[in-house]
């Protein structure tokens, strides 16, 4: 059997594709300038093939295999594309078609993010990378975010925001602590006026016990002998304390681990000072008139 290849470079297969060729309208060819166009189906025309020749070639940019040249090569006319496509879209719009450019991709990074590159590499503003032309050297550097260096607050930077708040002074503004303390604040009011009307009712009982004469009792004795009660936990609180207080005075005294000298000790002694202090006094003045008389013998004006 012959092969594909054989096949087709027979005459009789030739023949059918020449005719083939004959039989369909010639080729059309994109015009060079947008502006050439007059009718807004060519122009869409245009348009669509503009962005399948972009697709091809974005899909084999994304191969790493390509080399360096090659992929920089892909990039430069996938751009010129969109160039191209930009035109033949600002032409469909003057022609009274949709506007396709208020839809337009991003620019993204390599994890897909949308950054805002206007001019990275010097080519001119709008100069985008797709695929594995973001890896290039030179090009990744251009989509890496600079590390973000965490400045050391100052002594000024740090009492710049202290204010009221900051000390506690406006805990009450935002209304939760009046929330919280108006009902203990009823509630401890309301025992304080309590306790005092059962001690004015005690003072009263007693005043009139007083006066008649009788043994004063309140509510059957039981709040007299409350209070009674509290006084004398009080006083036996306060005798406690005492004590403790004269304990730590006793344990707090100066121990004297050395002998101390008595009266009698201490008065020998400063006579013991005082004789030797005379006795070298007196030694003293016989020897100078010693001296002298030597001098004098000596026949020494000195």
């Amino acid at each position: 059997m012959a092969r594909n290849e054989e096949k087709a470079q027979s005459m009789l297969n030739r023949f059918v594709t020449m005719k083939a060729e004959e039989k369909k309208n010639p080729k059309e060819r994109r015009p060079f300038l947008a502006s050439e166009c007059r009718d807004l189906s060519d122009a869409d025309k245009w348009r669509q093939q503009i962005m399948r020749e972009i697709g091809r070639k974005v899909a084999e940019i994304q191969n790493e295999g390509l080399g360096e040249h090659r992929l920089r090569d892909l990039n430069d006319e996938i751009n010129k594309l969109i160039r191209e496509k930009v035109h033949w879209e600002r032409r469909i719009v003057e022609l009274g078609g949709h506007n396709y450019s208020r839809y337009s991709a991003k620019m993204t990074d390599l994890e897909g993010n949308i950054v805002d590159v206007p001019n990275p590499s010097g080519r001119g503003p709008g100069y985008r990378y797709f695929g594995a032309a973001k890896k290039l050297p030179g090009v990744k550097e251009l989509f890496e975010k600079p590390p973000e260096l965490r400045k050391r607050r100052s002594r000024y930077d740090i009492y710049k925001r202290i204010d009221a708040s900051y000390y506690g002074y406006r805990d009450d503004e935002d209304g939760v602590l009046e929330k919280l303390e108006g009902p203990a604040e009823e509630r401890m009011r309301a025992e304080a006026v309590a306790e005092w009307l059962r001690m004015e009712e005690i003072k009263r009982e007693a005043r009139r016990a007083v006066k008649s004469g009788e043994v004063a009792e309140v509510g059957g004795g039981g709040a007299a002998k409350t209070i009674l009660f509290e006084e004398e936990e009080d006083v036996v609180e306060e005798e406690r304390r005492e004590r403790e207080l004269e304990e730590k005075e006793k344990e707090k005294e100066f121990v004297v681990h050395v002998p101390l000298p008595d009266e009698k000790e201490i008065e020998r002694m400063v006579l013991e000072k005082k004789k030797k202090e005379l006795l070298s006094k007196y030694a003293s003045e016989n020897l100078l008139e010693e001296q002298i008389e030597a001098k004098t013998m000596l026949n020494i004006q000195r």
